[in-house]
C-alpha cells in the first residue's frame, strides 16, 4: 500500500475503530480505508474511538502476515441488484440473493465470528430496506462498520447511516460529470457528490472511492482535488480486479502495477490522504456474497480460491497453504 498524506484539518478528528489481537498482536482495523494496523501488544476485541493521527501513526500491516487463522475483516455483499449499471463492477450478478431471513442469518454469523471489522457492499447495499437493522446486528456484535455505496442514496438514508455505521465509502470513476457518467450513466455524479455531501453533513467519516483503469487514470489529479474541495477523509485508488461483470475489460483497463505507482507517486503531498490498494494489497480478502457463500481472493488476485457456505466462524478460516479458506 502506497500512501500519498498531508497534514489538514481533518487529522484532528477522532474515528471508530475495530480492535483485537490476532496471531498474538494487538491490531487495529480502520473501516475508512480497509487498513490494518499492528499496535504490537494484545488487545481485547470490540470497538474503540482513537484520533486519526493515532490511527496513522501505527504501523500497516497485511493480514495474511498475521499468523492467524481467522481474517481481520470481512467484506459483505448482501446484495447483487443495483441502481446503475457500470461495465466494471466486480459483482457476479448471477449470484441469488438472500431473503430478508436469510440476511439476518448471514449477519448475525459474521457478528458472532470475532472478525473485527465488516464492509457491508454490493450491488448497491443502500437499496436493502432492511439494512438498518443488519448494520444494528454486526455493531452489537463488536465489529467496525462500513458501507460501500455508489452514492446515489446516501442524501435520503445518510441519517440513518450516521447512528450505525463508522465510515462510509463511495465510489467515483472521475472528478466531473462527463468523465464520471461515462461510466456510471448519465446524472449518476451529481447524485453521488449529493450524498458525500449528506454523509459529511450527519459527521460520518467518508472516502472516495476509485478503481484505477487505463480511461480515467488521467483524472486522478483532478479527483483529489474534488475530495479536498468536498471535505472528504481521503482517497483510495483501487487496481482492478478481473472479477465478476468487469472480468470482460480487464486486458483493456488494467493498470501494471509499477504505473500505478507512479500515478500516485506523481501526486506527491496531496492535500487529502491518498492510497493505491495494490493487488498484492487485495491478496487473500474475504468476501461473503449474497447467497451466503464465503469465497476469498486468490494469492495474485486473479482469481477466487474457496467458496463455501458460511456456517460459522469456521467457515471464514484460512486453512490451506495458498490462503484459501
Amino acid at each position: 500500500m502506497i500512501t500519498s498524506t498531508a497534514t489538514t484539518g481533518r487529522a484532528s478528528a477522532r474515528r471508530r475503530v475495530g480492535c483485537g489481537t490476532r496471531g498474538g498482536t494487538g491490531v487495529v482495523y480502520d473501516p475508512l480505508t480497509g487498513l490494518t494496523h499492528r499496535t504490537g501488544e494484545p488487545t481485547l476485541t470490540g470497538r474503540a474511538t482513537l484520533a486519526n493521527e493515532s490511527i496513522a501513526a501505527l504501523p500497516e500491516v497485511h493480514p495474511g502476515g498475521l499468523g492467524d487463522v481467522m481474517p481481520v475483516s470481512v467484506c459483505w455483499s448482501p446484495i447483487v441488484r443495483c441502481n446503475l449499471a457500470c461495465p466494471h463492477c466486480l459483482d457476479d450478478k448471477s449470484v441469488p440473493e438472500l431473503g430478508r431471513g436469510g440476511r439476518a442469518e448471514v449477519a448475525a454469523r459474521i457478528a458472532a465470528s470475532g472478525v473485527l471489522g465488516v464492509d457491508v457492499s454490493g450491488g448497491e447495499p443502500l437499496l436493502i430496506r432492511d439494512l438498518p437493522t443488519l448494520l444494528d446486528v454486526l455493531v452489537d456484535g463488536g465489529c467496525a462498520v462500513s458501507v460501500t455505496t455508489n452514492g446515489t442514496h446516501l442524501p435520503r438514508r445518510a441519517e440513518a447511516l450516521a447512528r450505525r455505521v463508522d465510515a462510509i465509502r463511495v465510489s467515483l470513476d472521475g472528478p466531473d460529470p462527463q468523465r464520471h457518467d461515462r461510466w456510471r450513466g448519465e446524472g449518476s455524479f451529481a447524485k453521488a457528490v449529493s450524498g458525500i455531501r449528506a454523509a459529511l453533513a450527519h459527521g460520518i467519516p467518508t472516502q472516495i472511492q476509485a478503481v484505477l483503469m487505463r480511461s480515467t487514470a488521467a483524472g486522478l489529479p483532478a479527483l483529489v482535488e474534488l475530495a479536498d474541495r468536498l471535505g472528504v477523509h481521503g482517497v483510495t485508488v483501487l487496481q482492478y480486479l478481473p472479477f465478476g461483470e468487469g472480468a470482460s475489460l480487464a486486458n483493456v483497463e488494467q493498470v501494471p502495477d509499477e504505473e500505478a505507482l507512479d500515478l500516485v507517486g506523481a501526486l506527491g503531498p496531496a492535500p487529502v490522504p491518498v492510497r493505491l490498494r495494490t493487488r498484492a494489497d487485495a491478496a487473500g480478502f474475504t468476501v461473503v456474497r449474497a447467497d451466503g457463500q464465503v469465497w476469498r481472493n486468490a494469492p495474485d488476485s486473479t482469481a477466487i480460491a474457496a467458496l463455501r457456505p458460511l456456517t460459522g466462524p469456521v467457515s471464514l478460516a484460512v486453512t490451506g497453504r495458498d490462503g484459501s479458506a
